[in-house]
């Protein structure tokens, strides 16, 4: 009986391992469908006879993105979205761009573990662990310095520095998501009520709608 308990227990384990990131692929390529209507955990399969290197490649990824917003800093994607060669493999990859003092603000990753390079300038990681701990792990990288963000959990960067940054981030989902925490809470459609994030936050309820119309 205890044998088969802890069989049970490890391959409880294994599958939930197992399912822990995107699913593996069962053929050499799947390139994204961009015209199908098909809905599916991931996007429809062109025909392998269509696929050419262009499904595969894009560019632009040199081109700083525009910094000139509230947090000072802007997120170049290349999912599955912008080369459907990446459909079903399981990866991505975005440009980070921040001004002097900018922010990637506080925002987690529900389908992905992040790691990231620091390409030019100095920024100030961190993220929180899970509760009830919430511990802030952080540090300041600079150039050519590498630093990961575990899935799921709430992170940000910072420029530290007086110039601009650039960072590069690799993902490990096609389709990683992101949840800013500050926009979900205070910006979602239709509002969270008042009076939740009045006891949540422990603050004036005038405090709350004061927030909620900056998003």
């Amino acid at each position: 009986m205890a044998s088969h308990i802890l069989l049970s227990g490890l391959l409880a384990l294994f599958f939930t391992a197992a399912l822990a990131s995107d699913p593996s692929p069962l053929q050499d390529f799947c390139v994204a469908d961009t015209n199908s209507q098909v809905l599916m955990n991931g996007l429809a399969c062109k025909d392998p006879k269509m696929v050419d290197a262009n499904d595969f490649s894009s560019s632009g990824l040199h081109i700083a993105g525009n910094t000139s917003n509230s947090v000072g800093s802007n997120v170049t994607p290349m999912t599955a979205a912008q080369i459907p060669g990446l459909n079903s493999l399981g990866i991505s990859l975005v440009r980070i761009d921040y001004a002097p003092g900018g922010i990637n603000p506080p925002h987690t990753h529900p389908r992905a573990t992040e790691i990231l390079t620091v390409l030019e300038g100095s920024l100030e990681v961190g993220f929180v662990t899970s509760t009830p701990l919430n511990r802030l792990i952080t540090k300041v990288l600079q150039k050519g310095d590498v630093f990961v963000f575990p899935i799921g959990l709430i992170h940000y960067q910072r420029n530290f520095g007086n110039g601009r940054a650039i960072a590069i981030a690799a993902l490990s989902s096609q389709n990683p998501g992101v949840i800013t925490v500050a926009n979900t809470v205070f910006g979602s459609k239709p509002h969270i009520p008042s009076d939740i994030l009045v006891k949540a936050f422990q603050v004036d309820n005038n405090v709350i709608n004061y927030i909620k119309s900056k998003f």
